[in-house]
Parts: structure tokens; C-alpha cells; sequence
């Protein structure tokens, strides 16, 4: 990939939901008993009326700004990007001190395995609902590289799978992660690249968005492609880089794109260009989730800034 890919592939971009944190205190447990609307309104004081986001490239931050704009009861709420780092151990500290606080998440993430959350109901379905993530690939790969076509076009694997790579990503290195999973999945790894003849060396370039869920789909892909005799390069940049890349040739193949929503815009710009495989994975999601302990459910609970 070009220096300009590289370049802005420094952007860092996702999609994604809000997740909610935080403990009201017996005050706001009683309140919640006999009032939901006075938690709410505790909750969101006690936030500042802030919701703490990811990179500002992220499909998640457009879905957010618009969320913002569609419920009134949001009016006069802030919209602070941060970083996926910065998001998430924001949201660590917040739950271990028990203090509220609203950030931008999604699943699979291991998030929902270290931490007890829930979704909070999206009424203007602003997130969209359940996703999936799909496959693309450039024009041309299928009579370039038939053999990297099919493995890529069998790829398949539960939001459960990718969750045990990123949490076990946590204590080693994504590389060690996804080794372990292809190690106790030969199964399933089977599946992707049986009769598939090995290839001779040759040079393939996947790109993804650089978070955590791509990580983990990426490495894995890589390493059962390299088991089959390629040359693999990963290239994580921001969404729109990702598609453009796959459209324009720069980049071969993308097991990243989360669709019919977060990507939306992206693909709809570039899908007359790319080779679209279909789902590597369906039932992700974005939208408000809250510890369990919180008793609130709906993004319509919160309250707007007097």
C-alpha cells in the first residue's frame, strides 16, 4: 500500500454504540423504584450530560452525533471524542469506582465479558439494530488468486469465536490469540480451506479498521492464509481508506466492514467497485448499554440539560 494509505491509515476510525455506566447510589436506587424518570434525570446530571466517544472517524461517531440530534430529550447533551483506549478505561474506571458515565461501544467486544452490561432500547432504531460483518474484495482477486478467493469467501466464524480472541488478546499479543483459537478450531478452520490447493508465495494485502474486532478477524485470516502458502500484509486504517482501497485495487481483500448500517455511506459510495462476499459474521450491534446494575432501559429514560 502507498504512502497515502499508510498516512491515513493513522486515522482512526469504527463503528459502533453509547455504552452507559455507572451507580446512583441508594438515593438513585429508591428513586428508580418509585420514579424511573428521576433516575434518569440522576443519571444524566451526574454524566454532566457528556457522552465520552471513539476516534473521529468511527461509524459509531456519526451514528452517535445523529442519535444526539434525533432524540430531544438529548438536547444540549456533549459529544467528547476520545480514542478507543481512552473510551475504554474511562468505562474501566468509572464501573471499579462506581460512577456514572455514557461512552461510545458495540459487541462482539470483550467488554461484555470482563463487565456485567445490558443494551438500553434505541426506540428511533438511530444504531440500527443487529449487523453483520461482511467480506469485500477487489475486482480481478477471483482470477488472481482463486485459491485466496475461496478461503476468503468461506471465512465464517460466531461473534462467541471473536470474543475469545479478543479477550484473550488481552494478556498476549492478537498474533498469539488467533494461533491458540485456529489451534482448538481446526474444525472450522477446515471448512474454509478444504481442497483449496496451497499457493506459492504470492503477496496479498487485507485491510481492516484498526480495532479490537478487526484485529482479532484480521490476524486470524492472516494466519490461515499464510498456513496456505501466502505472503499476507495487514493494513489497518480508517473506514473510508478501507473502502476506497478495495475499490481502487491498493488494497486486495477487507473482512471488516459492519453493514447494512455503521458503514453505510461507505459502501454505498464504493459498492459498484468492490466484490462483495457476504457475511464473515452476523449478529453484532451498537447502541446505549449500561452496567446491570443500572435500572434504567431506554435511551428515552435519559433527560435533557435545563
Amino acid at each position: 500500500m502507498n504512502v497515502k494509505w499508510k498516512k491515513l491509515g493513522l486515522m482512526a476510525g469504527l463503528s459502533l454504540s453509547l455504552v452507559v455506566a455507572g451507580c446512583g447510589g441508594e438515593e438513585a436506587s429508591s428513586n428508580a423504584e418509585n420514579n424511573g424518570e428521576g433516575a434518569a434525570t440522576n443519571y444524566s446530571e451526574e454524566v454532566d450530560y457528556t457522552i465520552t466517544g471513539i476516534e473521529p472517524g468511527a461509524g459509531i461517531t456519526e451514528q452517535t452525533r445523529n442519535t444526539l440530534e434525533e432524540y430531544e430529550n438529548l438536547a444540549g447533551w456533549e459529544f467528547q471524542e476520545s480514542s478507543t483506549a481512552g473510551m475504554l478505561g474511562s468505562l474501566d474506571e468509572a464501573i471499579r469506582n462506581e460512577e456514572p458515565i455514557i461512552v461510545t461501544g458495540w459487541s462482539p467486544h470483550y467488554k461484555f465479558t470482563k463487565y456485567d452490561l445490558k443494551y438500553l432500547e434505541d426506540p428511533k432504531g438511530t444504531y440500527g439494530g443487529t449487523e453483520n460483518i461482511n467480506t469485500i474484495v477487489r475486482k480481478g482477486l477471483e482470477e488472481d488468486m482463486p485459491n485466496a478467493y475461496t478461503i476468503l469467501d468461506r471465512f465464517h466464524w460466531e461473534p462467541e469465536d471473536m470474543e475469545q480472541v479478543m479477550f484473550a488478546a488481552q494478556d498476549v499479543s492478537f498474533e498469539e490469540a488467533a494461533s491458540k483459537w485456529i489451534e482448538e478450531n481446526q474444525d472450522k478452520v477446515n471448512e474454509w480451506t478444504d481442497g483449496v490447493e496451497k499457493a506459492n508465495g504470492e503477496s496479498i494485502e487485507i485491510v481492516i479498521t484498526p480495532w479490537d474486532t478487526e484485529r482479532a478477524s484480521g490476524e486470524v485470516v492472516k494466519q490461515v492464509l499464510e498456513q496456505h502458502g501466502f505472503k499476507v500484509k495487514v493494513t489497518p486504517v480508517d473506514p473510508a481508506i478501507m473502502f476506497e482501497a478495495i475499490a481502487t485495487g491498493e488494497g486486495d481483500a477487507s473482512v471488516a466492514p459492519w453493514l447494512p448500517n455503521t458503514h453505510k455511506s461507505f459502501y454505498e459510495k464504493h459498492k459498484d467497485n468492490v466484490v462483495d462476499l457476504g457475511e464473515n459474521l452476523t449478529g453484532t450491534r451498537t447502541g446505549l448499554v449500561v452496567p446491570a446494575y443500572m435500572d434504567i432501559d431506554s435511551i428515552e429514560d435519559l433527560q435533557p440539560k435545563e
